[in-house]
């Protein structure tokens, strides 16, 4: 298996939303890290399982119980975590992120 290198404002992002669902309800929060947790590590396991995204080499995959899609590209040693993007807020903000 490859290893996962996330994006660090696609982490950031994550504890974001981490923090704002614990806010929302307690234990809340870990539940969204544990999915997105579990969706990392079936794109690591499986990275073509993405749908491909529009003409690019990006990927996505979608957080289950929750409206967040992990976009992830397969480097040739790597994956990398592009971003953790709510579904309904401003699309392809992350576009321009580059591996660091």
């Amino acid at each position: 298996m490859k290893p996962v290198f996330i994006h660090s404002k696609a982490q950031a992002e994550l504890e974001e939303a981490i923090g704002y669902y614990e806010s929302q309800k307690r234990a809340l929060g870990l539940d969204f890290q544990s999915e997105v947790e579990r969706t990392v590590a079936r794109v690591q396991q499986a990275p073509q399982i993405g749908s491909p995204y529009k003409a690019t080499e990006l990927r996505r995959y979608l957080v289950r119980r929750f409206p967040y899609i992990i976009f992830y590209a397969e480097l040739e040693e790597s994956i990398w975590i592009v971003a953790i993007a709510h579904t309904k807020r401003r699309p392809d903000y992350w576009k321009r992120r580059k591996p660091e």
